[in-house]
């Protein structure tokens, strides 16, 4: 009949499903009705359908025989031959049955057992289809709330936003789009489920995918995302092209990419700063928007940090209820301690703790069976925490050596290098001063000297770390 090759058409259309899996499904619901009917027959049953899938026949297979003892299995040879003239006994023959004589509970049973597998063919699909969704956004929109959990529209499935990945702060109306990450992928009584996530900092990365050009072409690096929900996220970049700013680029022209990331969150805020291999740097920038003065290593095995910052700037390092140091410290991976110079100076920060973190850092040194052995350091570049930009611009202008760098602060020519401001100065000074000890070269050759008491000319070797 066409209405059966309507009604699969329309059900294959409706589910996703192929044909060929609907024809199989009904094929098996008709072979379970006809063994429940005729439970001796076993597998004799043959369901044949037109090419066009408009009408099915169905079919028992029998054995010709002379005296039937089981009906189900066998055909008696006068019946036979009404069918085929030249039937003789013991050959195998389709038998038409009709459908209308199978028990009213195998029918029901047969449909129950159809009904099932073409659900789980359509939950099959579907999972297949979405499968792939997971670790991506995807778009839908608010459907109903029950016990916290947001259940979203989502075409073909259906997602649910748990109240423990729903971020502070928001709320939907109803219909209203919702743009998520989708962490999982169920299959329910009724088909497939997405689990859903605002919260999720791969949420946030997939988000400035999309609005960072450069990211999704691979220029910029996204290293990591830590975040605390609805209140701040802090994103670590790094450029394979050295003429590529990865905090410009994520920022945008006038911030306007940051922006829609920004709304998309909410208002969440969001810091983007440049990822460095030296911790010193990275732990600087990882504190921002405080401005950090200089960091110590004190325990490099440990992953041990401090960082001194001026008396206006703590409260900034810290942020509100620890908030900005937590997240630096997840983002960077090290325990960082933030304190004041005051703070710092009273922890009595010695310069063997400071050459004993510089050692575990650059792995310089190395103990002997009686005495510590230190690495020794001739250029600015060497020192521990220095500002390779700006070592590069003293390198530029003939000051490498640590010694060349003092005489030019002597006699105030330093100053005079572009680019490298007073501050800069300074705080190589500082560096310079807790890290490098400066040993006269009389005292390295005093044992080695001339009997009489001369004196070699004075001069300094290179600091020792």
């Amino acid at each position: 009949m066409s209405e059966m090759a309507d009604a699969i058409r329309a059900l294959s259309a409706e589910k996703g499903i192929s044909e060929d899996s609907i024809r199989q499904t009904i094929e098996n619901m008709i072979k379970a009705a006809y063994r429940k009917t005729y439970p001796a027959a076993g597998d004799n049953c043959v369901v044949e359908f037109a090419d066009d899938m408009s009408d099915v026949t169905v079919y028992a297979m029998k054995t010709v025989v002379d005296g039937v003892y089981d009906p189900a299995t066998e055909i008696e040879l006068e019946e036979a031959r009404k069918v085929a003239d030249d039937a003789a006994v013991g050959d195998t023959m389709k038998v038409l049955v009709d459908p209308k004589n199978f028990v009213r509970a195998s029918v029901s049973v047969g449909k129950q057992n159809a009904h099932q597998a073409l659900n789980e063919s359509f939950k099959d699909n579907l999972y297949n289809e979405y499968r792939d969704k997971v670790g991506q956004v995807i778009i839908g929109y608010y459907q109903r709330e029950r016990n916290g959990n947001i259940y979203v529209d989502l075409g073909k499935v259906e997602g649910v936003l748990p109240q423990k990945y729903q971020a502070p702060h928001e709320s939907y109306e109803k219909n209203e789009r919702i743009r998520s990450y989708v962490k999982e992928i169920r299959k329910n009584s009724t088909g497939i489920q997405l689990i859903l996530s605002r919260t999720d900092p791969e949420f946030v990365k997939r988000i400035i995918e999309v609005e960072v050009s450069e990211v999704n072409d691979g220029i910029v690096s996204i290293y990591k995302v830590v975040r605390e929900a609805g209140y701040r996220t802090k994103i670590a970049v790094s450029s394979t092209k050295a003429d590529v700013d990865p905090v410009g680029a994520c920022v945008g022209l006038k911030g306007m990419r940051i922006q829609n990331v920004i709304r998309e969150l909410g208002g969440e805020k969001i810091d983007i700063l440049r990822y460095d291999d030296d911790p010193h740097v990275f732990i600087k920038n990882a504190l921002s928007p405080a401005e950090v003065k200089r960091v110590v290593i004190l325990d490099a095995e440990k992953k041990e940090a401090l960082a001194i910052v001026d008396e206006s700037q703590f409260s900034v390092a810290i942020g509100k209820q620890g908030q900005n140091v937590r997240l630096a410290n997840r983002l960077c991976d090290w325990n960082i301690d933030v304190k004041t110079e005051e703070q710092a100076a009273e922890m009595d920060l010695t310069e063997t703790d400071t050459r004993k973190a510089a050692e575990q850092l650059f792995g310089g040194a190395s103990e002997s069976s009686s005495e510590e052995e230190y690495e020794e350091i001739s250029t600015i570049a060497q020192l521990p925490g220095v500002d390779k930009a700006v070592a590069e611009k003293l390198a530029a202008a003939g000051i490498e050596d640590i010694e060349q760098f003092i005489s030019a602060a002597e006699d105030g020519s330093v100053g005079k290098v572009e680019g490298v401001s007073a501050e800069e100065i300074e705080e190589i000074n500082r560096i310079i001063n807790e890290n490098v000890e400066f040993v006269d070269e009389y005292e390295d050759n005093a044992d080695s000297a001339d009997g009489d008491g001369s004196e070699p000319d004075e001069s300094s070797s290179g600091g020792e770390q």
